[in-house]
């Protein structure tokens, strides 16, 4: 069936509860990944697709994970936590055909074991973020590494990890989106696209990209793209720019945009801040 909801989200990992009371200056920003989460589990999402910048990079590619599971751990300050999730293969493998069709360069990628089955991805910060407010809000001490055995229940949906290539063209991100809205408008289940984004970097001085003035430039023509409804228009924003910023989110964005485009809805901005040196923003699309 058609997606059931978008949303682009942040994946500053201070957000996640268990690790910082504070989110490190976030809090608004996590009110607005629970609100996000409470919109997801209300909308029944039985399958996730997660485009993040962190992951696997193919260059001149659109990676996907193709192995059974994913795994992963983030620490912050004397804290930590752990996931081992299930990647949802048929998906995977419905989104890289659909791709395909559109002649959009897809690498899968597997990692650990030889067989898909017994292959662990990595798990990075751009994804196990936003997957704790999706339903996989549980610790699972031992078992964040892709040597470890499953856990005995999964408590959250399966998801399609999607690493995109900044080399690519612009409109092959756009028309990568379309092919996942043409994927999960062929499954039965309820689907949900995620764009993992931070955006500018460079809000302070003190943070590893230094301060420049375009960061609140870009940040805001972001939030006034989001607010208006018109993701889209982030396709012109001029890459030097983008540069100067330290943008992490445009890509995925441009994804977001096109499954928007096979598949409208509604959009939402929830929350934007810059507590520290990067921009963090959410929003959520619905039918």
């Amino acid at each position: 069936m058609p997606l059931v909801l978008a949303a682009i989200v942040p994946h500053g990992f201070p957000l996640i509860p268990e690790l910082s009371d504070d989110a490190d200056g976030g809090l608004a920003t996590r009110v607005g990944m629970e609100e996000m989460g409470r919109r997801a589990k209300a909308a029944g999402v039985e399958a996730l697709v997660i485009a993040g910048p962190h992951g696997v990079r193919v260059d001149g590619a659109i990676c996907l994970a193709d192995t059974a599971r994913a795994a992963g751990s983030l620490a912050w300050q004397d804290r930590e936590v752990e996931l081992n999730v299930p990647v949802d293969g048929p998906l995977t493998g419905a989104i890289a055909e659909a791709a395909e069709a559109r002649d959009i360069p897809i690498a899968l990628a597997g990692y650990g074991g030889n067989r898909r089955g017994q292959g662990v991805f990595p798990l990075d910060w751009g994804v196990l973020t936003p997957l704790w407010f999706l339903g996989h809000d549980r610790h699972t001490p031992g078992l964040g590494n892709v040597l470890a055995a499953p856990p005995d229940e999964d408590v959250g949906p399966p998801s399609v990890i999607v690493t995109p290539s900044r080399s690519l063209p612009r409109e092959s991100l756009v028309a990568f989106g379309r092919a996942v809205a043409d994927a999960a408008a062929d499954d039965p289940r309820r689907i949900a696209f995620i764009a993992s984004c931070d955006w500018a970097h460079t809000h302070t001085a003190d943070g590893p990209y230094g301060l420049h003035p375009e960061a609140a430039k870009v940040d805001a023509e972001v939030v006034a793209a989001v607010a208006a409804d018109d993701v889209m228009r982030l396709i012109d924003l001029d890459e030097q720019r983008a540069e100067d910023a330290a943008i992490d989110g445009l890509w995925q964005a441009l994804i977001l945009a096109g499954a928007l485009a096979e598949t409208p809805m509604t959009g939402e901005l929830l929350s934007y801040e810059a507590p520290t040196y990067y921009g963090m923003l959410v929003a959520v699309w619905e039918p």
